[in-house]
């Protein structure tokens, strides 16, 4: 039976550890991040890939940082025959890649060369991308560099999130590894040196990303929004005070108003103004200290006086 190393961090690796489990693999641990205070009452909450695996009965290792630790000496005694990460959010030492027999692998949620790094969803809405997908590679020292081993692209279509797409990628890559990791274990499987004349980066967003410039195209703040929702979420700043864009949509008007001015309201919408002449409809958003609402909500309540007019910022 091949012995795995599991390593992963959020939601988007359940399945696969989920996989990985079902199909019965002797899985020797699962590492992921340390327990993180979470919300506002700052409660130690563990990475939903512990939760998981304590539900499975794994055995669970958490280390803060990997290189020169004594559990990455832990997870090398393992002497697993592969190691498999998903998201797990820190660089693994070359010490720790050379140890498995079979090679680290991982489940990227791109299709590389395009958008190595750590927020490939994110970037692939904020460029308006017609398509994003999965790529199973080998893992080198070089981030996100190794040879590709198999890729299975989906369409993104307007309504998507980062939140959806996150939701949808993490089946197709469990779904890709179930039927990749067999050929890996035989030493069947593609090996494909990436284009580096092709590479892209998807640097983590920072939070300059996060401020709408509503100078911007309607369409490129409307890819904004999406790629930001559900996390960390595209604001704006109202009367001094900071709002989160949940959700939009091109509108359209057109106007010649200065951009971020409030040009329509309806009762379940309104309407500011954007770069090229053009517009956005606001369909949810979150005022400061509240719960992200419906704009009809806002409208008819903490947003009641909003005026044609007003200003974003």
């Amino acid at each position: 039976m091949t012995s795995i190393v599991f390593m992963g961090t959020p939601a988007f690796s359940v399945p696969i550890l989920h996989m990985l489990h079902e199909e019965g693999y002797d899985i020797k641990a699962v590492v992921t991040q340390p327990d993180r205070p979470v919300g506002r009452k700052r409660v130690l909450t563990p990475p939903p890939v512990k939760a998981a695996a304590l539900e499975l009965g794994l055995p669970v290792i958490q280390p803060e940082k990997l290189r020169g630790s004594q559990e990455l000496q832990e997870i090398i005694a393992l002497q697993a025959d592969i190691l498999i990460t998903a998201a797990f959010g820190q660089i693994l030492p070359k010490e720790l890649l050379d140890a498995p027999r079979l090679g680290c692998i991982n489940v990227h949620a791109s299709m590389l060369p395009k958008y190595r790094g750590g927020a490939p969803i994110h970037q692939a809405l904020l460029d308006d991308e017609a398509e994003t997908g999965v790529t199973i590679m080998y893992m080198a020292v070089k981030l996100d560099a190794g040879d590709i081993i198999s890729q299975q692209a989906i369409a993104i279509e307007d309504h998507h999130t980062t939140g959806q797409l996150f939701e949808e990628l993490s089946i197709v890559g469990r779904d890709l590894l179930k039927k990749t990791l067999p050929t890996i274990i035989d030493g069947t499987n593609d090996r494909i040196v990436q284009d580096e004349q092709q590479v892209t980066f998807a640097s983590n967003i920072s939070r300059d990303q996060e401020r709408i410039d509503w100078t911007q195209s309607a369409r490129t703040i409307f890819n904004q929004v999406r790629g930001l929702n559900s996390w960390p979420v595209a604001y704006t700043i109202l009367h001094d005070e900071t709002v989160k864009i949940w959700d939009t949509r091109v509108s359209d008007k057109t106007s010649d108003a200065k951009p971020g001015t409030v040009i329509f309201k309806d009762k379940k919408f309104f309407t500011v103004a954007t770069g090229n002449n053009e517009a956005l409809d606001i369909l949810e958003l979150q005022p400061a200290g509240k719960k992200a609402m419906p704009a009809i909500n806002y409208l008819n309540g903490v947003g009641s006086k909003l005026q044609i007019g007003d200003q974003f910022e």
